[in-house]
């Protein structure tokens, strides 16, 4: 059985639905019943519960060979990295208490650094809390999600102007989180991989400037990109009812990014490209 938490976010219920297309086992963790349903409906096994439960997560991994795992991240916490290490001791003590096998998880690009980034540090966590456990491990370290500019759409279609905390000439490692719920599954299926790290990024870096012509393409009006002004940062994160700590962890992951510190590491770790790009990924949200 191939047991996937955060089974109704957006990658989650994409490695569900890749997985049952190949016709393996799937439990789908979830929170409640509504999202319990649909992943009833793709032909998948539901688990209603909370990753912070270890005897949820120890129950539902009995009959589990590979578990996939991700830090979900709440804009509401009021410690994001203390939630954060709570959740990976539950998923610690449900592994080693179970006949888990195989661990795949849902790193970042950036997983590398130790101190003072931010979010990323979550995905550091993620990666060595169970180097010492018996079982293979895959971490995937996607790079920025496309999906992330979907949340500036209206706004630019209403006023021509794409926000951004990056400076606009700053190109980045982008990808589609489709191609990394596709590669996840890949990953999940694959009986030979040992301990594994894989850097996943799209065809090309691209700036904010450049997403904003394919802004303008998509919506057949001029887009122009404008950073936001790092003084304005805390306050445009609190618009978006933010908690001070999250604030906090975001502004120091995008200060890591805009220093150019979260690139892919290299070292040991697999570089993977996926093939959608950010013009193909628009058009289909749209």
């Amino acid at each position: 059985m191939n047991i996937i938490s955060g089974a109704s976010g957006q990658v989650g219920s994409a490695i569900v639905a890749h997985l049952i297309q190949k016709g393996l086992p799937v439990k789908g963790l979830v929170r409640d019943e509504k999202k319990a349903v649909k992943i009833r409906e793709t032909g998948a096994v539901a688990a209603i519960g909370d990753v912070h439960d270890e005897s949820f997560l120890t129950q539902s991994f009995q009959d589990g060979e590979t578990v996939f795992i991700l830090t979900p991240e709440n804009g509401e916490i009021e410690d994001v990295l203390g939630d954060t290490k709570a959740i990976l001791r539950s998923f610690r003590k449900a592994i080693i208490n179970s006949p888990v096998q195989k661990l795949v998880g849902l790193s970042s690009m950036g997983a590398q650094i130790e101190h003072h980034s931010g979010n990323l540090k979550m995905s550091y966590l993620l990666e060595h809390e169970f180097l010492d456990l018996p079982v293979k491990q895959i971490f995937v370290r996607p790079a920025y999600y496309y999906s992330n500019w979907l949340l500036y759409l209206e706004q630019a279609d209403r006023t021509g102007v794409l926000p951004t905390f990056y400076p606009v000439d700053l190109s980045i490692p982008m990808v589609s989180p489709g191609d990394v719920a596709e590669f996840l599954a890949e990953v999940i299926a694959n009986d030979s991989d040992e301990h594994q790290i894989y850097e996943l990024e799209g065809p090309a870096w691209l700036s904010s400037a450049e997403v904003a012509v394919v802004f303008s393409e998509a919506l057949g009006k001029e887009i122009k990109a404008a950073q936001i002004p790092r003084e304005d940062w805390a306050k445009t994160m609190d618009g978006l009812k933010f908690s001070k700590d999250a604030v906090k962890n975001f502004i120091e992951m995008t200060e890591t990014v805009v220093a150019g510190k979260s690139k892919p590491e290299g070292k040991g770790a697999m570089a993977v490209k996926g093939k959608t790009t950010l013009t193909e990924f628009i058009a289909g949200a749209l």
